[in-house]
């Protein structure tokens, strides 16, 4: 069986350290390097509202952070700012800005950033576009949630035709531009590897998927019959499912609300994952540690557990 992909997520750590002290990601990025991981993960937030904690707080502050369930304390440092610095110390790992909120930014503003990271990177930036979920936030940045839909289709639009020509003219519902020229462009003509993910397979997901999707990482684990909808859907956009990489997570069972789960059983499904597809797969190292000095032996027993399951 093929090896899989690591990915360690660097967001959402902070019971194993300070988030003043960012210094320690990007260490620990360069620490998954060595150990053999494929990539690194980096989430954001803007601001958060009350509505960041609405549906109540997780139950053990190691837990993911998902729609309503977090103290809006929590702390979300500038993404990308983060993963120009972890490229600057490695050399192979690709680094996932995840959760972009693009609906929050202009698309020339965001297209010259992540244009900027792809090319300083040599490629390695891979970009997952998404509207979120806060209306809080929205609002506290004057941009309308109820459009943050059709503002991404735009903004996916415009980064297309950025990566390509110069000059650029867009004409759309809410960003319109004449005869820009974007230079310098991103590392290839493509642009930046775009993967997307959510808890359902939508018509929006879909189509946005078929057009200009690389990778699918979903919310969990999606139902067979999302996976034939994108497979089908792939099929009509004349493509193929299996260009996709698939992105799953690990499972982490907390024993209780202060401790830390065991690696072991977090791993265990990876192999029959991995027969229905699945190629990559996240693991946040703070569910499993709180010794901020021990990420780099973590990261080396997660290959060597990896390793031995898929043979």
């Amino acid at each position: 069986m093929k090896q899989p992909r690591m990915q360690l997520v660097l967001s959402e750590n902070w019971t194993m350290t300070s988030a003043r002290d960012l210094p320690a990601l990007v260490r620990w990025a360069r620490e998954a390097e060595d150990a053999g991981f494929d990539s690194v993960m980096i989430s954001e937030h803007m601001v958060l509202g009350p509505d960041a904690g609405a549906r109540g707080r997780m139950a053990n502050p190691r837990e993911y952070a998902l729609p309503g369930n977090q103290d809006p304390f929590t702390p979300w440092p500038y993404s990308l700012g983060l993963l120009a610095a972890i490229a600057s110390v490695t050399s192979r790992l690709r680094l996932a800005a995840a959760a972009v909120l693009a609906p929050l930014r202009h698309p020339l503003a965001l297209a010259r950033e992540l244009g900027t990271l792809d090319l300083l990177s040599e490629g390695r930036l891979i970009v997952l576009p998404t509207v979120s979920w806060s209306r809080d936030e929205y609002a506290a940045l004057g941009v309308p949630f109820d459009q943050r839909g059709r503002l991404l289709d735009e903004q996916l639009e415009i980064w297309e035709l950025l990566w390509r020509d110069s000059p650029v003219s867009y004409h759309g519902r809410h960003y319109r531009f004449d005869e820009v020229y974007f230079e310098p462009k991103a590392y290839r003509e493509s642009g930046p590897a775009l993967w997307f993910g959510g808890a359902r397979m939508s018509g929006h997901l879909l189509r946005r998927m078929t057009r200009w999707g690389s990778g699918f990482n979903p919310l969990g684990y999606p139902p067979a019959e999302d996976i034939k909808a994108l497979a089908d859907g792939m099929a009509a956009a004349g493509r193929d499912i299996g260009e996709l990489e698939l992105a799953g997570g690990t499972r982490a069972v907390f024993p209780d609300a202060v401790s830390c789960a065991p690696l072991g059983p977090a791993l265990e499904h990876i192999p029959a994952r991995m027969a229905e597809g699945y190629t990559t797969f996240c693991i946040k190292p703070s569910q499993f540690i709180d010794d901020p000095d021990g990420v780099g032996a973590f990261c080396r027993e997660v290959m060597r557990r990896v390793a031995g399951l898929t043979g």
